[in-house]
This record gives C-alpha cells, sequence and structure tokens, in this order.
C-alpha cells in the first residue's frame, strides 16, 4: 500500500489542493484582524490623543471631540497611509503621520496589523487543515474581503470636517495598501506557514505508519 493510500485510508483530514477554499472563515478572520487591530491602537493612543492639542482644537471648532477618528489615523499610519489634510487656513494641504519619529507613537505600531494579519492567515489555514504551503496561501488570501471591507468603511468613519477643512486617511493608499496589500502578503506568509507546518506534521504521521 502507497503512502497516499495508507494516509486516505487512515481517514486523514488532510485537505487536497483541489478543497474549497474557506471563504467564510477567511471574511470573518479579516474582520477579526482589522477590529483587533484597531482596537489594540485604541488602548495604546486613545489616552494621549483624548488631551492632545489636536484634539482640543477639533473640539473647539467643531464642538465635539475626534478621539476615535485620530486613533483611526493612527491606525491607518500603522499601515504607511498618511493622515491628509486638506483646505487648512494658510498652509493648505498636508500630510501627517503619528507613528514613530520624536513626536509620534512607539513605531511597535506597526508590527500589529502585520501580527493580527498573519495570525488571522494562521487560523484560517489550520481551521480548513491546509496540506501544504500552496493551499495556506489560498486560505491566507480569503481575509482581503473582510480586511478590505472594513478599512472602505473605516476611511469615511474616521474624516473629520470643520468647515471647508477636513483630515481623513490618504484614500488611495487606503485601499491599495492597507486593505488588499497588507492582507495578501501577510494573511499569505500567516496562512503558508501553518500549511507547510501541518504538511510535514501529516508526513511524518505517514511515514512512520
Amino acid at each position: 500500500m502507497s503512502a497516499t493510500e495508507r494516509s486516505e485510508s487512515s481517514g486523514s483530514p488532510r485537505v487536497s489542493e483541489e478543497s474549497e477554499i474557506p471563504i467564510v472563515a477567511g471574511i470573518a478572520a479579516g474582520l477579526v484582524a482589522w477590529l483587533g487591530g484597531y482596537a489594540f491602537t485604541y488602548v495604546v493612543a486613545a489616552g494621549e490623543i483624548r488631551n492632545s492639542g489636536l484634539n482640543r482644537i477639533v473640539e473647539a471648532l467643531s464642538g465635539d471631540a475626534a478621539t476615535y477618528e485620530i486613533v483611526g489615523w493612527v491606525f491607518y499610519n500603522a499601515h504607511f497611509v498618511d493622515t491628509v489634510f486638506n483646505n487648512l487656513p494658510i498652509v493648505g494641504s498636508i500630510t501627517a503621520n503619528y507613528v514613530g519619529g520624536e513626536d509620534g507613537f512607539t513605531a511597535g505600531l506597526y508590527a500589529v496589523p502585520i501580527a493580527l494579519l498573519c495570525l488571522g492567515g494562521a487560523a484560517t489555514a489550520a481551521y480548513t487543515h491546509a496540506a501544504d504551503a500552496t493551499s495556506g496561501i489560498r486560505a491566507g488570501v480569503v481575509l482581503v474581503p473582510g480586511y478590505l471591507l472594513l478599512t472602505i468603511a473605516g476611511v469615511f468613519l474616521f474624516e473629520v470636517t470643520t468647515g471647508s477643512a477636513s483630515a481623513a486617511p490618504d484614500q488611495l493608499a487606503a485601499i491599495v495598501l492597507a486593505g488588499i496589500v497588507y492582507p495578501i502578503v501577510f494573511g499569505s506568509i500567516g496562512g503558508a506557514a501553518v500549511g507547510w507546518y501541518l504538511g510535514r506534521q501529516r508526513d511524518r504521521g505517514t511515514t512512520t505508519n
């Protein structure tokens, strides 16, 4: 009896490359990764933002604090997406990034979306019993729709408007870089790692039987 036949006859959960792509699980993992990243950023940055000069200026001009929106800017900044200020008095339009540098939040925030997307890809690959790195990558890529959906929504939810002036994450960079590139790259890495590991474990189990 061949190794492949032994694996099949033993009822192994090994998934072939033709197995279904875990669409629902992948979308859910993408949503969780995005929400988890924003929540972590909120815990790290909200206290300082709440008492910041920028938040007080926005509150004085609009009547409302903008804590959750500014936390959103920082979260997008952690994806290397700048915050764009338009129609500011005197200066016009400028961009800013509040992560890293002397006055920014800890550069460790750059690792947050990377880690959560890798974990999401890994979890999806594990959930589907990925057979190898290739099937793990396919599982990890499915994080894109969920992550992209919330990334697009966040661009509008985190916009602050006061008179003719406005500030929000850069739309194009947010969609392309944060919403598509990040989940594809890091979801795939997490999925590939788990798929490779599970494949090796099953191959070892097969050869010892």
